[in-house]
């Protein structure tokens, strides 16, 4: 079981993202605050568990937290301040948004722009330690693949329903073929050992 709390402050965040590295799509931010007796022996970092229960478990933080936000930052707002920093954006937006203001942060990671005066602790795999990133990462895992799945209706030939908007094979053919869309990072070069890496598998 992940534990619960990192520090002894009432109100604890969780913070994690989703879809730093991608090619296409925003960047997601979700943060979690759970009573600090709350427990759940499935959650865990999002890509350790299937799609389904992932779906299980976003139900399961929405109506257990004390409070619970996503933010998204556009591709459009990346290519301007770069995808580190639109990271912090969608943390703070994420956090600011939640309906209780929170004593302490807990991020996942190792880099952290201080939002106002919150303390705060980055923690390296923190997803797979504690509850409230776990559920973070989940949280900001299945909105922005419902985003994704939702976009790909108007872009079906990318396969970002399945894909994320990441680079696989597929997408990167596509990219090449038809060139970027509104949705892709222009900022995200691919390059040409990226592009030897995917196509010689």
């Amino acid at each position: 079981m992940l534990l619960n709390n990192f520090s002894e402050f009432k109100y604890e965040a969780g913070i994690d993202e989703a879809g730093r590295g991608s090619l296409a799509g925003p960047v997601t931010a979700a943060a979690v605050i759970f009573d600090k007796d709350f427990n759940h022996d499935e959650l865990n970092d999002s890509k350790k568990i299937s799609f389904k229960k992932r779906l299980e478990l976003k139900k399961v933080i929405q109506e257990n937290s004390l409070a619970y936000s996503v933010a998204f930052v556009s591709p459009k707002e990346i290519d301007k301040k770069n995808i580190l920093n639109s990271t912090f954006v969608a943390m703070h937006k994420a956090i600011e948004n939640l309906s209780i203001k929170p004593n302490f942060i807990l991020v996942d990671g190792n880099k952290f722009k201080r939002f106002k005066n919150i303390p705060y602790k980055c923690m390296i795999m923190g997803d797979q330690k504690y509850q409230n990133i776990a559920a973070a990462s989940i949280l900001a895992k299945t909105y922005r693949d419902e985003y994704m799945k939702k976009i790909d209706n108007d872009f079906p030939n990318y396969d970002w329903g399945r894909n994320k908007g990441y680079g696989t094979k597929h997408h990167i053919e596509m990219i090449l073929k038809y060139g970027k869309t509104i949705h892709h990072r222009l900022s995200f070069k691919i390059k040409p050992k990226q592009l030897n890496l995917q196509f010689n598998q």
